[in-house]
């Protein structure tokens, strides 16, 4: 048995290194602490030898740019050893939430169809197309040929010294390391040419049905998009020095996102664009006051407070999405359009939709003309005491809005004065790409998926559906940030407003696809809405119509034609910078983006925009004076709560905070 030692140990030649900044903790464990055995006291114990003077050299807290596993010594061995450890957590993380999320869809019944897009036909007309002419294959080929050729000349060229292209501006590859590193560089430059040549492949042909030949070329992209070098760990240098500079940390956090993201999509993995966390509605978004001045099964009646001591006499009652809650519209204070519209001294109404349940499922066009739109109207000239209003229709809020109107002239009903549509379509015939998830196939696919949800469409399924449509931003962009970065997401309002998403009722879903999208029926005159078919020739009141020039959801040549489906109407048109929500919600504060006017409305949209006039910033100003000159005179402001209408709670409403 050892004895106990009579004299203390020689002291070590250095201290031991102290632990960088920012470095995760230490993969080496710690040993549990035992009780050690009495220690016999030490008589005249030899002094310690003195330890020789060493010069300090200085340390770095990172590793050097060009390789940044490079540390030395002890300080490499604990670095290896925490990437290890780090690296073995992330793939348990990983390896155990796809086993949980497994076990939970294991009693599910399977995908209704391997292929619900209705994909394989599509490319199998475009690959026969191609294959009946071997000539163009041929000069296809040579093409990618000669691409990779000038690939390879300008990679020899910078290996002998030639200096690297300008960064890229596409937004997958900003970190400066895709074009600073020889080996980034030419994978990424590789892959944009192999899948450029495959699009535009696809888009060549020219024998195929346009809306078969569509589908090709959007699913081409989407599969293309996924193959990005930047969705894979290894070979995205900004994921790879992350993982280098947190010993494996970030791919930690990373799987950890990975692992919550498919808890709460319940199995299925639903990624994070926001933080939800941040945000409560009624609290920091949705805060505009007002009051709940009416209340039934389908809508609230919403009445804002005024921000002015007089008001324009005739009302401002506005229709957002049912897709969507109609807080897009009051975010934030400094974005809200509802606060900007109260200081413009309009009395703002909002139609604020339930979010359907099951019981909801056989209400149609119908029941949303006359208990949404008609009620509304109703109640709100009854608050108000006015004999007329002016409305707004938001995007599909704005479809059901035009049938309305038409549904009005019909009837003689002359209670609209004026109306406004943000982002909306009416003809659908250049509608882009939702018109390909409209074929046959894939409507007996969402109609089955309703079925099995009770007769509704879950919120999260039109999610999906619009991700896709813009999936390097809404999906990829998120993927990478959340599980190869290992970054939290950031609290973004519009973001998690987006996330909030609202079920809808079978029957008008499908009415709205297949009448509209698959038909286009409202724009030919054979839509039936009412018990009236309806002719939208016949509105006759102005109109003020905004499109967006990047919209993907509302593109700007179909809103266009909708605005020329008017054709009796005095109709105003405003095109405005940036998407379907920003070119929107795009206050004047803010100063940012442009938006064009033109008071003719010539046959297209490219003749338009030849004679259009820039303007920068919000086009919100615009809007507003043409909206002012059609509102009345000014009367006193008015109190939500010393209307007729007793007020039920206050704003935001108990509907808007239904969680699909």
């Amino acid at each position: 048995m050892a004895k106990t030692p009579r004299t203390p140990p020689a002291p070590l030649d250095a201290a031991k290194t102290p632990r960088k900044s920012g470095r995760p903790t230490s993969a080496k464990p710690r040993a549990p602490r035992t009780k050690k055995a009495p220690v016999e006291p030490i008589i005249e114990a030899a002094p310690p030898p003195e330890p020789k003077p060493q010069t300090a050299k200085p340390e770095s807290t990172t590793p050097p740019v060009d390789n940044p596993f490079a540390f030395s010594g002890a300080d490499q061995r604990e670095m290896l050893e925490t990437l290890s450890l780090n690296l073995a957590k992330a793939a348990m993380t990983a390896q155990s939430a796809i086993a949980e999320a497994a076990l939970s869809q294991a009693d599910r019944p399977a995908a209704l169809s391997p292929d619900p897009f209705n994909v394989g036909p599509a490319m199998n007309s475009v690959m026969t197309s191609l294959a009946n002419r071997p000539d163009k294959l041929f000069a296809a080929q040579a093409d990618l040929f000669n691409r990779y050729m000038d690939l390879w000349a300008s990679s020899t060229r910078r290996a002998a010294g030639e200096e690297p292209a300008a960064p890229s501006k596409d937004k997958r590859f900003k970190d400066p390391a895709w074009s600073e590193s020889p080996m980034f560089d030419i994978m990424r430059q590789s892959y944009l040419v192999t899948s450029d040549w495959m699009n535009g492949l696809v888009s060549s042909v020219e024998d195929v049905d346009p809306r078969t030949k569509r589908r090709a070329e959007f699913f081409t992209r989407l599969l293309t998009d996924a193959f990005s070098p930047s969705n894979f760990l290894a070979s995205n240098p900004a994921a790879l020095k992350a993982m280098a500079e947190t010993n494996g940390e970030s791919l930690v956090k990373g799987m950890q996102n990975f692992a919550a993201d498919l808890e709460r999509g319940m199995g299925k993995l639903k990624i994070s664009q926001a933080d939800y966390g941040k945000f409560v509605v009624g609290e920091n978004v949705a805060t505009a006051p007002g009051q709940v001045v009416w209340r039934d099964e389908l809508f609230e009646l919403i009445q804002f407070d005024a921000a002015t001591e007089k008001q324009h006499a005739i009302p401002l009652l506005i229709f957002p999405p049912w897709i969507n809650k109609f807080y897009i519209m009051d975010l934030q204070p400094g974005n809200s359009l509802i606060r900007w519209l109260s200081a413009q001294g309009f009395t703002v109404f909002v139609c604020s939709w339930v979010n359907p349940d099951k019981d909801k499922a056989d209400f149609g066009f119908d029941e949303y003309l006359e208990k949404g739109i008609y009620r509304a109207v109703e109640k709100t000239l009854e608050q108000t005491g006015s004999k007329t209003l002016n409305t707004v229709g938001y995007c599909i809020g704005g479809t059901l809005m035009g049938a309305a109107l038409a549904h009005m002239a019909e009837k003689k009903d002359g209670r609209v004065a004026a109306t406004t549509f943000f982002a909306a379509q009416h003809d659908f015939a250049e509608a882009g790409d939702l018109l390909l998830f409209t074929d046959e196939h894939w409507l007996n696919e969402i109609e089955q998926q309703m079925d099995a949800a009770g007769g509704v469409l879950p919120g999260a399924a039109m999610a999906e559906t619009f991700n896709a449509l813009r999936a390097n931003d809404l999906i990829w962009s998120f993927f990478v940030s959340n599980y190869l970065l290992g970054k939290s997401p950031a609290a973004f309002d519009l973001l998690f407003w987006n996330a909030d998403q609202t079920r809808m009722p079978k029957k008008l879903h499908m009415d709205y696809l297949r009448s509209m999208y698959g038909q286009n029926l409202l724009t030919k005159g054979e839509f039936t809405i009412g018990g009236v078919k309806v002719d939208l020739s016949k509105v006759k009141i102005p109109l003020y119509f905004q499109a967006s020039r990047e919209d993907h959801i509302a593109p700007m040549n179909s809103v266009y034609r909708s605005a020329r489906a008017f054709t009796n109407a005095a109709v105003t048109l405003t095109l405005a910078g940036s998407g379907h929500i920003a070119g929107v919600i795009n206050p004047p504060s803010a100063n940012k983006y442009q938006y064009w006017t033109n008071p003719a409305l010539p046959g297209s949209l490219a003749e338009w925009q030849a004679d259009a006039v820039e303007h920068p910033g919000s086009w919100w100003n615009h809007w507003a004076a043409w909206l002012a000159d059609k509102s009345g005179d000014w009367v006193p402001a008015r109190d939500p709560a010393k209307g007729p209408l007793a007020p039920l709670e206050a704003a935001p409403g108990s509907y808007v905070k239904v969680k699909s």
